[in-house]
């Protein structure tokens, strides 16, 4: 029996074992010996790689070899009785494999292949390995870029239309991910805040892809070059996507002199701020507003189903996003505090303060703190009165008191979210620095490259695979995605979803 094992391992790993001795043939000649160090690696690189392929290839070979099929039951209830061998390409991160299977079929009936679904490979010809390195070369930069670092780094061959097509494969169990994420994953731990925040980033699209409104408006304007959109025309080819973030973070209780001191270019060391926890970001383009607010709502509730924690929700002041907000809460009776973010407000205090004093001077500079302390103090109306105020004792035109103007009103219609002086005791956040953030990585950074018209499959495919990225959740989404993936292409295949394969090995014949 000893002699049987060794002789077979010989045979099943005949082509990796050659491949490995031809790699180290060639570190042994003399040429090798003269080649410069980078030489030696391009070329270790390649034929290791090939040495990679060849164990893949061997190990499927001896899979086929220990396959013993049966007769199998589809889901459709037909017993697969006829047994016929067929082999199938696979790309595999080291190159082209082939693997031969048994198929089980039934006249005029598909054949069902149990040696598939035990390897759980993909209906097309990309490996899942090829697919996951696919999708995250994608996230990262150009469809472009990732066929050039996947065929550099591997030996797949792959297409820019590949590319696009299986990182939105990739992708389509996100929302079923979260979805079915256990509460107990993202608890938030006694004393924490539950936050959510959300905002909203153009991305350019196909004109085919733009909302009904927005097409029409680009179809009216006329392109200045012809190859790429010049200062200006990008407004109406842009669909907005929606931006999300919900995390836990305990009370960071603060003063009115803390947050000045903050925003001072040259501060003292500020209090350390607590860390955030379980911090989830997303986005959407295909989405309405609506759905992505309650997916806040629904990620929030699994941190604090019983309604034990605080919630708050920081926004930049647009009125969509504040009445969703509120109509969410109110439908699940949930208590939720939205605080205008501190940031927006503040920009408008610096136009204001622009209509006073010279930019870029000390005195702009002390105006504006000392309205921002009033701010912080919860005095909204005080500074909203002040500035009118001053503009109309200094006799200032309509046109040249417009940001005072500006202010005041902007100022009003959100006094009930700028309780400051409230929201600072409570240790609330008062500042969209994550949401902010979230619009910069998941969309900006990588949607707005020069020249990308996106469809919206591939753009909401990116922002997915982003987002998990972003949020740290890729690794678990892997092995969800996986599962489904078995699922789909093969368990739903067999009746009761139970694929009966036998593997052992073949008794063979030894010549002594």
């Amino acid at each position: 029996m000893g002699a049987y094992k060794e002789q077979q391992a010989e045979v099943e790993f005949s082509a990796s074992t050659r491949a490995f001795e031809s790699v180290v043939g060639f570190l042994r000649s003399s040429g090798a010996l003269s080649l410069e160090h980078f030489v030696l690696e391009q070329e270790v690189e390649v034929q290791g790689r090939e040495v990679l392929r060849c164990l893949f290839q061997d190990h499927l070979r001896l899979r086929t070899e220990r396959e013993v099929a049966t007769p199998v039951t589809g889901s459709d209830g037909v017993r697969r009785t006829h047994l016929r061998d067929e082999r199938r390409s696979v790309m595999s991160l080291f190159g082209g494999v082939s693997v031969e299977r048994v198929g089980v079929g039934a006249r005029k009936y598909e054949s069902l292949f149990p040696m598939d679904a035990e390897l759980n490979l993909p209906q097309e010809e990309h490996s899942h390995g090829v697919r996951r390195r696919v999708a995250i070369e994608a996230a990262k930069g150009s469809f472009d870029a990732a066929v050039e670092a996947v065929t550099t780094q591997t030996g797949a061959e792959i297409s820019k239309r590949q590319t696009e097509r299986l990182t939105a494969t990739t992708a389509q169990d996100f929302d079923a991910f979260y979805a079915r994420r256990p509460s107990s994953e993202v608890l938030a731990k006694e004393g924490e805040i539950v936050v959510m925040t959300s905002d909203g980033k153009g991305i350019v699209v196909r004109q085919q892809d733009l909302r009904e409104k927005t097409r029409q408006e680009a179809a009216k304007s006329e392109h200045k070059l012809q190859k790429r959109l010049s200062k200006g025309e990008k407004r109406n080819r842009k669909r907005m996507a929606t931006v999300a973030s919900v995390y836990s973070v305990m009370p960071h209780v603060r003063t009115p002199q803390d947050i000045v001191s903050e925003l001072r270019p040259v501060h003292d060391i500020a209090k350390p701020r607590p860390k955030l926890s379980h911090k989830r970001v997303w986005a959407s383009v295909t989405k309405e507003p609506k759905e992505i607010i309650a997916e806040a709502f629904e990620e929030a509730s699994g941190r604090d189903p019983r309604r034990e924690h605080r919630w708050a929700a920081v926004l930049d002041g647009n009125a969509t996003q504040i009445n969703l907000m509120e109509t969410e809460a109110r439908n699940r009776r949930v208590e939720l505090t939205i605080v205008l973010d501190l940031i927006h407000a503040l920009e408008y205090l610096w136009s204001a303060a622009y209509c006073f004093h010279a930019d870029g001077t000390k005195e702009a500079e002390a105006w504006v703190t000392q309205r921002l302390t009033a701010l912080l103090e919860g005095k909204v109306s005080d500074v909203t009165a002040g500035i009118c105020r001053s503009a109309t004792l200094r006799g200032l035109s309509a046109q040249a008191r417009k940001p005072v103007d500006a202010c005041a009103r902007y100022f009003l219609n959100h006094k009930q979210y700028m309780r400051y002086d409230e929201y600072l005791a409570a240790g609330l956040p008062i500042a969209s620095g994550v949401i902010e953030g979230a619009c910069r990585h998941l969309v900006k950074d990588r949607m707005d490259l020069t020249g990308a018209r996106w469809s919206l499959s591939g753009a909401e495919a990116v922002l997915r695979v982003r987002a998990l990225r972003s949020s740290g959740d890729f690794d678990a989404y892997w092995w969800f995605h996986l599962e489904n993936e078995r699922y789909r292409n093969h368990t739903a295949n067999y009746a009761d979803g139970i694929v009966r394969n036998a593997s052992r090995p073949r008794l063979r014949l030894v010549t002594p």
